[in-house]
């Protein structure tokens, strides 16, 4: 009982925090502490509510600091806009949406999208790409494979790298990842003869490349060789190509042009700054074995302006080359300190890299060379001038046989291979 006692006594003490009713077990029997008699009672207490909390307390809603990006998240389940009265007025996302995005953000965890319908194929590439998925290193390439698998040119059919060899560089296996591209602009890359993105052009991948525009890329002769193997002998890679440019890359002669003549399709051809010993002898060459006459005006075919990056990741492209230019930054303020120490002699002067337009310069001092293939136009003849020249026809057949016993012969000359062209062919 003296401890009971003492029990009330503190709780007494403490009366101003309202904790309500006290019980202690006994002897095997339950006691409640009555508080204002200072004892204890073995009667039943009278029921009055209960209460956890004291009158003066509050509660403060807290959310969890470390999911930040996940309540970010749910912010976009709803558009926020403005009614007349500037009042702001919030309404919640379709269902289709909602999933869109949810599949954008794992886009890289797709299986295969073929068969999936277009329309909505490209609302989830467009989503992806507003979310920048195609620009991360590992997760982007395996998610723009499964579109460029599935859709071919529809994500993209002409691309436009001209004086990009950064991008080139940086986003390699992304662009070998397009696939049926109609128009490839690689101009004023530097590339060489031993580039990666060069051999690719073999592939089976972008035999639907159709203009191909090969400006000032230091190709030699060795580089044609390799780039037309497939076409000379097998018959596949870019046997459907229509333009042609090799303009500015004086390490191509006379030898580097024969290998072109594998291409029976080309419409237009520029050769414009090549390092050919006999040109009259070239245009000839050209002109009796692919049908292409020498322009003496330039072509509207060879205006790189009218090559531009178009396709549902033209988006994507411009990122990339955003990602490669932050990444130039620090370098620039580089070049300034250099500038500054050369102003002053502390550094001696070091040679700029050469541009496309001193070559341009070149080649407009030594002429252009560039051909196209004339139109067959249809002559309809009067009767009396057909009855008269019924002797030219046969005149004509006899033409046409003599020119068919020649493409015999030149294609025998043509499949006698080189010791250097099987070797290509075994690496393919």
């Amino acid at each position: 009982q003296n401890w009971t006692r003492g029990m009330s006594y503190c709780l007494h003490s403490e009366s101003h925090l309202d904790t309500g009713p006290i019980y202690v077990r006994e002897n095997g029997k339950l006691h409640v502490v009555n508080q204002g008699a200072g004892g204890v009672q073995n009667v039943t207490p009278k029921t009055r509510p209960f209460r956890l909390f004291s009158r003066g307390f509050s509660v403060e809603l807290c959310m969890n600091r470390e999911d930040d990006r996940a309540r970010r998240q749910r912010t976009d389940h709803f558009i926020f806009t403005y009614t007349k009265e500037g009042n702001l007025r919030y309404s919640a996302k379709s269902l289709f949406s909602l999933v869109l995005g949810y599949i954008s953000d794992n886009v890289d965890h797709i299986d295969s999208l073929i068969g999936f319908p277009e329309q909505i194929a490209e609302k989830l590439f467009s989503a992806a790409e507003a979310r920048q998925k195609f620009t991360e290193p590992v997760t982007g390439l395996r998610a723009l494979q499964k579109f460029t698998e599935a859709y071919g040119n529809l994500v993209l059919c002409s691309l436009c790298l001209r004086n990009r060899y950064l991008v080139i560089s940086e986003k390699l296996e992304e662009i070998k990842s397009f696939r049926e591209l109609t128009c490839l602009d690689l101009s004023c890359c530097k590339l060489g003869d031993e580039h990666e993105l060069l051999e690719h052009l073999t592939k089976e991948a972008l035999s639907s490349v159709k203009r191909l525009l090969l400006k000032d890329n230091s190709l030699s002769d060795a580089g044609l060789r390799r780039m037309t193997a497939p076409v000379r002998v097998l018959k596949k890679g870019l046997e459907n190509l229509l333009i042609l440019d090799l303009s500015c890359n004086p390490k191509i002669t006379d030898v580097g042009i024969g290998y072109l003549l594998s291409f029976k399709q080309l419409n237009c051809l520029d050769i414009s700054g090549t390092g050919l010993k006999d040109v009259n002898a070239v245009i000839k060459r050209i002109q009796t074995q692919i049908g292409l006459v020498h322009s003496k005006v330039p072509l509207k075919e060879f205006d790189h302006s009218n090559c531009r990056t178009e396709g549902w990741a033209e988006q994507t492209v411009l990122q990339w080359e955003q990602a490669v230019m932050e990444a130039i930054k620090p370098q620039d303020n580089l070049r300034s300190r250099t500038a500054a120490l050369r102003f002053y002699g502390k550094t001696r002067r070091i040679g700029e890299v050469v541009k496309c337009k001193p070559v341009e310069a070149e080649t407009k001092a030594s002429g252009s060379l560039q051909f196209y293939k004339e139109k067959v136009q249809n002559c309809h003849l009067p009767l009396k001038k057909e009855v008269a020249g019924s002797h030219e026809l046969k005149n004509n057949k006899k033409r046409a046989l003599t020119e068919q016993e020649r493409e015999r012969t030149s294609k025998q000359k043509h499949l006698c291979l080189t010791v250097e062209d099987w070797d290509l062919l075994n690496t393919y």
